[in-house]
Protein backbone atom coordinates (compact mmCIF):
# COMPACT_ATOMS: atom_id res chain seq x y z
CA UNK A 1 0.00 0.00 0.00
CA UNK A 2 1.21 3.26 -0.86
CA UNK A 3 0.11 4.87 2.66
CA UNK A 4 2.78 2.03 4.16
CA UNK A 5 5.58 3.86 2.66
CA UNK A 6 7.78 5.79 4.40
CA UNK A 7 7.93 9.64 3.84
CA UNK A 8 11.82 9.58 3.84
CA UNK A 9 11.33 7.03 0.12
CA UNK A 10 8.43 9.92 -0.94
CA UNK A 11 9.08 12.94 -3.57
CA UNK A 12 8.53 15.72 -2.13
CA UNK A 13 6.71 18.44 -3.91
CA UNK A 14 6.31 22.02 -2.44
CA UNK A 15 3.26 24.41 -3.65
CA UNK A 16 4.28 28.10 -2.87
CA UNK A 17 2.62 31.12 -4.08
CA UNK A 18 0.63 34.40 -2.22
CA UNK A 19 -2.85 33.46 -0.78
CA UNK A 20 -6.17 32.46 -2.20
CA UNK A 21 -4.19 31.68 -5.65
CA UNK A 22 -5.82 28.42 -5.32
CA UNK A 23 -2.91 25.69 -3.85
CA UNK A 24 -5.14 23.75 -2.37
CA UNK A 25 -7.38 23.20 -5.12
CA UNK A 26 -4.41 22.59 -7.39
CA UNK A 27 -2.92 19.82 -5.13
CA UNK A 28 -6.69 17.80 -4.70
CA UNK A 29 -7.05 18.46 -8.56
CA UNK A 30 -3.74 16.70 -8.85
CA UNK A 31 -4.07 14.18 -5.88
CA UNK A 32 -7.30 13.67 -7.55
CA UNK A 33 -9.12 13.73 -3.93
CA UNK A 34 -10.32 15.88 -1.59
CA UNK A 35 -6.92 15.77 0.71
CA UNK A 36 -6.84 19.91 1.14
CA UNK A 37 -9.20 22.20 3.10
CA UNK A 38 -10.52 24.69 -0.27
CA UNK A 39 -12.09 27.63 0.99
CA UNK A 40 -12.79 31.58 -0.77
CA UNK A 41 -11.32 32.85 2.28
CA UNK A 42 -7.31 34.07 2.19
CA UNK A 43 -5.05 32.08 4.39
CA UNK A 44 -7.21 29.13 5.22
CA UNK A 45 -4.03 27.09 4.78
CA UNK A 46 -2.01 28.08 8.21
CA UNK A 47 1.13 25.86 8.22
CA UNK A 48 2.62 23.53 5.82
CA UNK A 49 0.52 20.40 5.53
CA UNK A 50 1.99 17.19 4.02
CA UNK A 51 -0.49 15.07 1.89
CA UNK A 52 0.79 11.70 0.95
CA UNK A 53 -0.19 10.92 -2.60
CA UNK A 54 0.79 8.53 -5.41
CA UNK A 55 1.84 10.15 -8.81
CA UNK A 56 1.91 7.55 -11.31
CA UNK A 57 4.40 6.19 -12.76
CA UNK A 58 6.94 7.93 -10.17
CA UNK A 59 5.10 6.29 -7.30
CA UNK A 60 4.71 7.79 -3.64
CA UNK A 61 4.88 11.31 -3.33
CA UNK A 62 4.18 13.97 -0.30
CA UNK A 63 2.37 17.05 -1.65
CA UNK A 64 3.97 20.03 0.95
CA UNK A 65 0.77 22.70 0.79
CA UNK A 66 1.96 26.10 2.14
CA UNK A 67 0.57 29.09 3.86
CA UNK A 68 0.31 32.28 1.55
CA UNK A 69 4.07 34.07 1.37
CA UNK A 70 2.41 37.49 1.34
CA UNK A 71 0.27 36.67 4.78
CA UNK A 72 0.44 39.78 6.44
CA UNK A 73 0.89 40.56 10.58
CA UNK A 74 3.04 39.02 13.34
CA UNK A 75 1.13 35.58 12.98
CA UNK A 76 1.35 35.73 9.33
CA UNK A 77 5.09 36.50 8.91
CA UNK A 78 5.83 33.38 11.47
CA UNK A 79 3.39 31.18 8.91
CA UNK A 80 5.69 32.47 6.45
CA UNK A 81 8.78 31.49 8.01
CA UNK A 82 7.64 28.21 8.25
CA UNK A 83 6.61 28.08 4.51
CA UNK A 84 9.96 28.66 3.88
CA UNK A 85 11.24 26.22 5.87
CA UNK A 86 9.54 23.79 4.37
CA UNK A 87 11.80 23.88 1.49
CA UNK A 88 14.39 21.76 2.99
CA UNK A 89 12.22 19.07 1.98
CA UNK A 90 11.30 19.90 -1.38
CA UNK A 91 12.73 17.84 -4.52
CA UNK A 92 10.31 19.82 -6.97
CA UNK A 93 8.63 23.16 -6.50
CA UNK A 94 5.54 24.46 -7.74
CA UNK A 95 5.05 28.18 -7.52
CA UNK A 96 1.13 29.30 -8.01
CA UNK A 97 0.16 32.13 -9.46
CA UNK A 98 -3.00 33.88 -11.29
CA UNK A 99 -3.47 36.06 -14.27
CA UNK A 100 -1.91 39.51 -13.94
CA UNK A 101 -0.83 39.38 -10.45
CA UNK A 102 3.19 38.90 -10.33
CA UNK A 103 5.06 41.02 -8.27
CA UNK A 104 7.39 40.68 -5.03
CA UNK A 105 6.11 37.42 -3.71
CA UNK A 106 6.52 35.22 -6.61
CA UNK A 107 10.14 36.64 -7.42
CA UNK A 108 11.15 35.48 -3.45
CA UNK A 109 9.25 32.41 -4.22
CA UNK A 110 11.25 31.44 -6.99
CA UNK A 111 14.53 32.93 -5.32
CA UNK A 112 13.91 30.72 -2.10
CA UNK A 113 13.44 27.67 -4.68
CA UNK A 114 16.80 28.48 -6.25
CA UNK A 115 18.73 29.17 -3.22
CA UNK A 116 17.46 25.45 -2.11
CA UNK A 117 18.49 23.89 -5.30
CA UNK A 118 14.70 23.18 -5.52
CA UNK A 119 13.59 22.66 -9.69
CA UNK A 120 10.82 25.15 -10.17
CA UNK A 121 7.67 24.56 -12.39
CA UNK A 122 5.57 28.25 -12.76
CA UNK A 123 2.02 27.48 -12.34
CA UNK A 124 -0.94 29.71 -13.51
CA UNK A 125 -4.26 28.46 -12.15
CA UNK A 126 -7.27 29.84 -12.84
CA UNK A 127 -6.92 30.33 -16.81
CA UNK A 128 -10.40 29.94 -17.25
CA UNK A 129 -11.13 33.24 -16.06
CA UNK A 130 -7.89 35.27 -16.11
CA UNK A 131 -5.11 34.18 -18.20
CA UNK A 132 -1.72 35.58 -17.85
CA UNK A 133 -0.71 38.08 -20.73
CA UNK A 134 1.60 36.63 -23.26
CA UNK A 135 4.19 39.19 -22.23
CA UNK A 136 4.95 37.65 -19.02
CA UNK A 137 4.86 34.29 -20.70
CA UNK A 138 7.35 34.86 -23.05
CA UNK A 139 9.93 37.00 -20.12
CA UNK A 140 9.44 33.68 -17.94
CA UNK A 141 10.57 31.70 -20.65
CA UNK A 142 13.70 34.15 -21.51
CA UNK A 143 14.23 33.08 -17.85
CA UNK A 144 14.62 29.19 -18.38
CA UNK A 145 11.61 29.22 -16.53
CA UNK A 146 8.53 26.32 -17.69
CA UNK A 147 5.21 27.48 -17.34
CA UNK A 148 1.88 25.65 -16.87
CA UNK A 149 -1.42 26.78 -17.30
CA UNK A 150 -4.22 25.27 -15.23
CA UNK A 151 -7.53 25.63 -14.03
CA UNK A 152 -8.14 23.48 -10.71
CA UNK A 153 -11.34 23.93 -11.24
CA UNK A 154 -12.72 23.05 -13.97
CA UNK A 155 -9.83 20.55 -14.60
CA UNK A 156 -8.25 22.55 -17.74
CA UNK A 157 -4.20 21.96 -17.91
CA UNK A 158 -4.23 19.13 -14.65
CA UNK A 159 -3.25 16.47 -17.11
CA UNK A 160 -0.29 18.15 -18.82
CA UNK A 161 0.91 19.69 -15.18
CA UNK A 162 1.09 15.85 -14.30
CA UNK A 163 3.04 15.27 -17.03
CA UNK A 164 5.44 18.09 -16.33
CA UNK A 165 5.90 17.34 -12.63
CA UNK A 166 6.88 13.72 -14.27
CA UNK A 167 9.28 14.94 -16.58
CA UNK A 168 11.30 17.25 -14.11
CA UNK A 169 11.69 14.43 -11.54
CA UNK A 170 15.69 15.25 -10.57
CA UNK A 171 18.31 12.33 -11.20
CA UNK A 172 19.56 12.73 -8.35
CA UNK A 173 16.33 11.41 -6.40
CA UNK A 174 15.79 8.38 -9.37
CA UNK A 175 19.33 7.71 -8.90
CA UNK A 176 20.01 8.04 -4.70
CA UNK A 177 22.99 6.41 -3.18
CA UNK A 178 22.26 2.65 -2.39
CA UNK A 179 22.24 1.44 1.34
CA UNK A 180 23.80 -1.74 0.89
CA UNK A 181 22.76 -2.74 -2.63
CA UNK A 182 26.70 -2.47 -3.80
CA UNK A 183 28.23 -4.05 -0.40
CA UNK A 184 26.73 -7.54 -0.99
CA UNK A 185 26.69 -9.52 -3.95
CA UNK A 186 23.59 -11.30 -5.08
CA UNK A 187 23.10 -14.58 -3.01
CA UNK A 188 25.74 -13.14 -0.52
CA UNK A 189 25.11 -13.74 2.86
CA UNK A 190 24.84 -10.09 5.26
CA UNK A 191 24.18 -10.58 9.27
CA UNK A 192 22.37 -8.08 10.53
CA UNK A 193 22.68 -7.80 14.12
CA UNK A 194 19.46 -6.51 15.83
CA UNK A 195 19.00 -5.50 19.59
CA UNK A 196 15.23 -5.45 20.72
CA UNK A 197 15.31 -3.00 23.47
CA UNK A 198 12.33 -0.76 24.79
CA UNK A 199 12.30 1.76 22.13
CA UNK A 200 11.81 -1.14 19.25
CA UNK A 201 8.37 -0.89 18.17
CA UNK A 202 5.85 -3.64 20.07
CA UNK A 203 6.20 -6.85 16.69
CA UNK A 204 7.69 -4.61 14.95
CA UNK A 205 11.40 -3.48 13.82
CA UNK A 206 12.50 0.16 14.29
CA UNK A 207 12.73 1.59 10.54
CA UNK A 208 16.49 1.90 9.68
CA UNK A 209 16.54 -1.73 10.38
CA UNK A 210 13.26 -2.86 7.72
CA UNK A 211 14.55 -0.71 5.32
CA UNK A 212 18.05 -2.48 5.19
CA UNK A 213 16.85 -5.80 5.28
CA UNK A 214 14.18 -5.04 2.50
CA UNK A 215 17.29 -4.00 0.15
CA UNK A 216 19.32 -6.62 1.26
CA UNK A 217 16.03 -8.92 -0.35
CA UNK A 218 15.56 -7.31 -3.33
CA UNK A 219 19.34 -7.15 -4.03
CA UNK A 220 18.65 -11.22 -3.72
CA UNK A 221 21.15 -11.61 -0.71
CA UNK A 222 20.79 -14.32 1.64
CA UNK A 223 20.02 -12.31 5.43
CA UNK A 224 20.40 -13.92 8.83
CA UNK A 225 19.20 -11.57 11.47
CA UNK A 226 20.44 -12.07 15.11
CA UNK A 227 20.22 -10.58 18.06
CA UNK A 228 23.93 -9.34 19.79
CA UNK A 229 23.93 -12.59 21.99
CA UNK A 230 23.41 -14.77 19.17
CA UNK A 231 25.76 -13.50 17.05
CA UNK A 232 28.88 -15.69 17.78
CA UNK A 233 26.35 -18.77 17.51
CA UNK A 234 25.19 -17.36 14.33
CA UNK A 235 28.62 -16.79 12.64
CA UNK A 236 29.68 -20.53 14.01
CA UNK A 237 26.73 -21.70 11.89
CA UNK A 238 27.59 -20.21 8.20
CA UNK A 239 29.40 -22.23 6.12
CA UNK A 240 31.36 -19.82 4.97
CA UNK A 241 32.09 -16.24 6.11
CA UNK A 242 29.89 -13.45 5.85
CA UNK A 243 30.04 -10.36 2.85
CA UNK A 244 28.75 -8.21 5.19
CA UNK A 245 27.81 -7.54 9.00
CA UNK A 246 25.79 -4.84 9.73
CA UNK A 247 24.47 -3.75 13.39
CA UNK A 248 23.15 -1.44 15.65
CA UNK A 249 25.41 1.17 16.78
CA UNK A 250 25.00 0.75 20.23
CA UNK A 251 26.34 -3.16 19.97
CA UNK A 252 29.29 -1.91 18.27
CA UNK A 253 31.67 -2.73 20.54
CA UNK A 254 30.45 -6.35 21.33
CA UNK A 255 30.32 -6.90 17.87
CA UNK A 256 33.32 -5.97 17.49
CA UNK A 257 34.99 -8.59 19.41
CA UNK A 258 32.93 -11.21 17.93
CA UNK A 259 33.46 -10.72 14.33
CA UNK A 260 36.60 -11.51 12.64
CA UNK A 261 38.50 -9.14 11.15
CA UNK A 262 38.48 -9.99 7.61
CA UNK A 263 34.75 -9.36 7.83
CA UNK A 264 33.53 -6.19 6.66
CA UNK A 265 31.45 -4.38 9.97
CA UNK A 266 29.30 -1.35 9.73
CA UNK A 267 26.50 -0.08 11.36
CA UNK A 268 22.78 0.77 10.57
CA UNK A 269 23.40 4.29 11.44
CA UNK A 270 25.85 4.51 9.03
CA UNK A 271 24.52 2.86 5.80
CA UNK A 272 21.87 5.55 6.23
CA UNK A 273 24.62 8.18 6.90
CA UNK A 274 25.97 7.62 2.91
CA UNK A 275 22.42 6.98 1.31
CA UNK A 276 21.14 10.10 2.61
CA UNK A 277 24.06 12.33 3.44
CA UNK A 278 27.35 13.10 2.72
CA UNK A 279 29.54 10.22 4.83
CA UNK A 280 32.66 11.86 3.84
CA UNK A 281 32.05 15.12 5.71
CA UNK A 282 30.32 13.27 8.78
CA UNK A 283 33.70 11.10 8.98
CA UNK A 284 35.75 14.29 9.35
CA UNK A 285 33.10 15.62 11.58
CA UNK A 286 34.26 12.66 13.83
CA UNK A 287 38.00 13.93 14.44
CA UNK A 288 36.34 16.59 16.51
CA UNK A 289 35.46 14.60 19.31
CA UNK A 290 39.46 14.52 20.02
CA UNK A 291 39.32 18.42 20.58
CA UNK A 292 36.34 18.59 22.50
CA UNK A 293 36.79 19.48 26.44
CA UNK A 294 34.27 19.33 29.19
CA UNK A 295 31.69 21.88 29.19
CA UNK A 296 31.44 21.95 25.56
CA UNK A 297 28.29 22.64 24.27
CA UNK A 298 27.58 19.77 21.43
CA UNK A 299 24.29 19.62 19.27
CA UNK A 300 22.12 15.88 19.21
CA UNK A 301 19.89 15.98 16.31
CA UNK A 302 17.33 13.43 15.85
CA UNK A 303 15.43 12.78 13.01
CA UNK A 304 11.80 11.39 14.62
CA UNK A 305 10.17 12.65 17.81
CA UNK A 306 10.17 9.08 19.69
CA UNK A 307 9.07 8.99 23.11
CA UNK A 308 12.80 8.28 24.79
CA UNK A 309 12.72 5.76 27.33
CA UNK A 310 15.46 4.14 29.44
CA UNK A 311 18.91 3.95 28.14
CA UNK A 312 18.26 6.47 25.07
CA UNK A 313 20.87 6.26 22.51
CA UNK A 314 20.94 10.47 21.53
CA UNK A 315 19.85 11.52 25.37
CA UNK A 316 21.85 9.16 27.37
CA UNK A 317 24.21 6.84 25.94
CA UNK A 318 26.38 9.04 23.41
CA UNK A 319 26.86 11.79 25.85
CA UNK A 320 28.03 9.29 28.15
CA UNK A 321 30.84 8.02 25.83
CA UNK A 322 31.39 11.24 24.25
CA UNK A 323 32.06 12.49 28.27
CA UNK A 324 34.41 9.24 28.98
CA UNK A 325 35.93 10.10 25.68
CA UNK A 326 36.86 13.38 26.54
CA UNK A 327 37.37 13.48 30.20
CA UNK A 328 34.50 15.18 31.25
CA UNK A 329 30.67 15.97 30.93
CA UNK A 330 29.64 17.79 27.76
CA UNK A 331 26.38 20.53 28.05
CA UNK A 332 24.52 18.53 25.35
CA UNK A 333 21.24 20.14 23.66
CA UNK A 334 18.90 17.81 21.54
CA UNK A 335 16.90 18.94 18.46
CA UNK A 336 14.21 16.34 17.47
CA UNK A 337 11.70 15.81 14.46
CA UNK A 338 12.39 18.89 12.14
CA UNK A 339 13.52 21.38 14.76
CA UNK A 340 16.84 21.90 13.69
CA UNK A 341 19.11 25.76 15.20
CA UNK A 342 19.37 28.21 13.09
CA UNK A 343 22.26 29.53 15.03
CA UNK A 344 24.75 26.84 15.11
CA UNK A 345 27.71 28.97 16.02
CA UNK A 346 27.57 27.81 19.85
CA UNK A 347 28.24 24.39 19.29
CA UNK A 348 31.51 22.90 19.34
CA UNK A 349 30.04 19.58 17.18
CA UNK A 350 26.80 18.27 15.57
CA UNK A 351 26.17 14.62 16.09
CA UNK A 352 23.16 13.75 13.62
CA UNK A 353 21.20 10.64 13.89
CA UNK A 354 21.17 8.14 10.58
CA UNK A 355 18.03 10.34 9.24
CA UNK A 356 16.14 6.96 8.07
CA UNK A 357 12.78 8.93 8.73
CA UNK A 358 13.74 12.25 6.69
CA UNK A 359 14.92 12.60 3.12
CA UNK A 360 18.13 12.93 1.34
CA UNK A 361 17.44 16.74 0.60
CA UNK A 362 16.99 17.45 4.46
CA UNK A 363 19.86 15.30 5.55
CA UNK A 364 22.45 17.58 3.30
CA UNK A 365 20.38 20.35 4.18
CA UNK A 366 22.01 20.00 7.98
CA UNK A 367 25.39 18.92 6.66
CA UNK A 368 25.03 22.40 4.71
CA UNK A 369 24.20 24.71 7.54
CA UNK A 370 26.87 23.35 9.70
CA UNK A 371 29.78 23.55 7.41
CA UNK A 372 28.58 27.47 6.48
CA UNK A 373 28.60 28.17 9.89
CA UNK A 374 31.95 26.15 10.55
CA UNK A 375 30.89 23.79 12.87
CA UNK A 376 31.90 20.13 12.09
CA UNK A 377 28.93 17.64 11.68
CA UNK A 378 28.70 13.79 12.65
CA UNK A 379 26.90 10.76 12.61
CA UNK A 380 25.65 8.80 15.60
CA UNK A 381 27.18 5.59 14.16
CA UNK A 382 30.75 7.01 12.85
CA UNK A 383 30.98 9.11 16.32
CA UNK A 384 30.01 5.56 18.20
CA UNK A 385 32.55 3.91 16.38
CA UNK A 386 35.53 6.95 16.36
CA UNK A 387 34.69 6.86 20.66
CA UNK A 388 35.04 3.63 20.83
CA UNK A 389 38.75 3.42 18.38
CA UNK A 390 37.09 1.37 15.35
CA UNK A 391 36.09 4.16 13.35
CA UNK A 392 38.84 2.44 10.42
CA UNK A 393 36.59 -1.05 10.97
CA UNK A 394 33.30 0.61 10.56
CA UNK A 395 34.65 2.93 7.33
CA UNK A 396 36.33 -0.17 5.55
CA UNK A 397 33.28 -1.00 3.67
CA UNK A 398 33.51 2.89 2.21
CA UNK A 399 36.77 4.06 0.16
CA UNK A 400 36.20 7.76 0.25
CA UNK A 401 35.29 8.48 3.69
CA UNK A 402 38.20 5.75 5.01
CA UNK A 403 40.25 8.45 2.82
CA UNK A 404 38.53 11.42 4.36
CA UNK A 405 38.97 9.93 7.86
CA UNK A 406 42.90 10.01 7.22
CA UNK A 407 42.92 13.48 5.39
CA UNK A 408 44.18 16.58 7.19
CA UNK A 409 41.54 19.34 8.40
CA UNK A 410 40.11 21.55 6.31
CA UNK A 411 38.75 24.82 5.99
CA UNK A 412 35.12 26.14 5.66
CA UNK A 413 33.82 24.34 2.33
CA UNK A 414 30.47 25.35 0.76
CA UNK A 415 27.80 23.54 1.83
CA UNK A 416 27.05 20.26 -0.12
CA UNK A 417 23.38 20.18 -1.91
CA UNK A 418 20.40 22.34 -1.10
CA UNK A 419 20.28 24.45 2.12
Amino acid sequence: MITRTPRSLRLHIALMGRRNVGKSSLLNALAGSQVSIVSETAGTTTDPVEKAAELQPVGPVVWIDTAGVDDTGELGARRTERSWKALVKADLGLLVAEGVTWGEPEEAVLAAFAAHDVLPLVVFNKVDRCPPPAGRLAELATRGLQTVLVSAASGQGVEALRQALIASVPADWLDSPPLLGDLVPPRGVVVLVVPIDLEAPRGRLIQAQVQVLREALDQDAIVVTAKQHQLAEALARLSEPPALVVTDSQAFALVDAVVPTGVPLTSFSILFARAKGDLPALARGAKAIDGLKPGDRVLVAEACTHHPVGEDIGRVKIPRWLAEKVGGPLVVDVAAGSDFPDDLARYRLVVQCGGCVRTRREMLARIGSCRRAGVPITNYGVAIAWSLGIARRALAPFPDALEALDAPPKGREPGPGPG
